[in-house]
């Protein structure tokens, strides 16, 4: 199934309630399973440069169809695939970047740039509950 407008939408305004619980203006992306913006805001006070790297967080879940953090594991030096960091627009392998599922089929992801890395987690993470808690079918 496809990520909706509306479901887009919805990510997005549960990261803009964590971001500004806890102080923390950032860039907010949610894209489809293709790894193309659905939804997108920089929060006001957000970095210029989070955008982009709340586009390749989101983008690097999605691809990998797991936490952006978890891809360090197979890029870093020494690790199989070092240097994978630099393919497919170049991706950003830190916490921040998290799949959207529903019953083990991924819909899109989102990703959190702004904050501190712990800060860009926590939001990424509550609006995946969000969604997660729309309870939808495949």
């Amino acid at each position: 199934m496809k990520l909706t407008t509306q479901q887009a939408q919805l990510v997005l305004e549960a990261a803009i309630s964590r971001a500004i619980e806890i102080n923390s203006p950032v860039s907010i992306a949610v894209l489809d399973t293709g790894g193309h913006l659905k939804s997108f805001l920089r929060m006001d006070g957000a970095v210029l440069g989070s955008v982009d790297i709340a586009i390749r967080k989101a983008k690097t879940a999605a691809l990998f169809e797991a936490n952006s953090e978890l891809v360090w594991e197979y890029l870093k030096p020494g690790a199989p695939a070092h240097g994978l960091e630099n393919s497919n627009g170049m991706l950003a392998p830190f916490a921040g970047g998290v799949p959207l599922f529903v019953d083990g089929e991924m819909f899109g992801a989102i990703g959190i740039s702004g904050g501190a890395v712990s800060q860009d987690a926590e939001v990424a993470v509550a609006a995946a509950a969000a969604f997660d808690a729309l309870e939808l079918a495949a």
